[in-house]
């Protein structure tokens, strides 16, 4: 069983349940209690539930996390994926950039491009490019939805409805192999999802503590995803479940 599988298993229990303990879910797994530790430690830090002494309880799995949460987490990484998406982007192209801090550290690695026409929904994406006059920046308007720093919505979507681009670069808030990305808010999909039908090809910018995380609500299903950016912590066996099924991985 690869970790996602097994990941995503545990918080079914832990959501159905209430409360696990280690030595239930090695069982139930067939796993030692090393790799449910781990295990455990992981989705504690993504937020997705609560560790304990022996075992985890469940915490608010679907919240929407903050902007200022998000902020400070695995940045290191997340400036790496930012600088080797950078390189997949042609001066001249039009570029949609989704929201998150990921995708703020793909814009700050861009500045540096010449002639780019960068559509966005998110406040920080625009704003990195107040000093790079050079690039264009449209920014769609919407209702703002002030918790992740961008525009959302109607009128976001039928903006995206109008362009058509080189490349869509989104992330969220989990990226799972048999059900794409997903992020807690419908209408925040729904505003990914039309960044993402907008371009010709759909990259995912996805640190290490993104992988084997399903969120509520899908964004973008594995067979729209073209290719994923993702940092060298990214367990070997999360790589090889979306090698397998012909999305391009590429590590940092």
């Amino acid at each position: 069983m690869i970790a996602a599988q097994r990941r995503n298993l545990i918080l079914d229990s832990v959501r159905l349940e209430g409360a696990v303990s280690i030595n239930e879910l090695a069982r139930r797994l067939n796993t030692s209690s090393v790799t449910i530790r781990r295990d455990l430690g992981f989705l504690h830090a993504a937020g997705l539930l609560t560790r304990t002494h022996g075992g985890a309880v469940a915490d608010q799995s679907t919240r929407e996390r903050s902007y200022a949460e998000k902020v400070g987490q695995a940045m290191a990484e997340k400036v790496a994926i930012g600088r080797f998406a950078a390189s997949l982007v042609d001066d001249g192209d039009v570029v949609i950039v989704g929201p998150g801090t990921t995708t703020e550290a793909f814009a700050r690695a861009l500045r540096e491009r010449t002639g780019l026409t960068i559509v966005t929904n998110s406040l920080p994406v625009a704003e990195t490019f107040v000093s790079s006059p050079e690039n264009q920046v449209i920014m769609t308007g919407g209702t703002l939805r002030a918790s992740i720093r961008a525009f959302v919505g109607e009128a976001t979507s039928r903006t995206l409805r109008g362009i058509h681009a080189d490349k869509t670069f989104l992330s969220g808030n989990g990226l799972v192999s048999d059900f794409g990305l997903s992020t807690p808010s419908m209408i925040v999909a729904d505003s990914d999802a039309a960044m993402a039908a907008a371009a010709r090809e759909v990259v995912v910018l996805a640190d290490f503590t993104k992988f084997g995380l399903r969120s509520a609500i899908q964004t973008v299903g594995l067979s729209a995803i073209g290719r994923v950016v993702t940092d060298s912590s990214t367990s070997a066996s999360d790589l090889e479940s979306f090698r397998t099924l012909g999305v391009r991985v590429d590590v940092a």
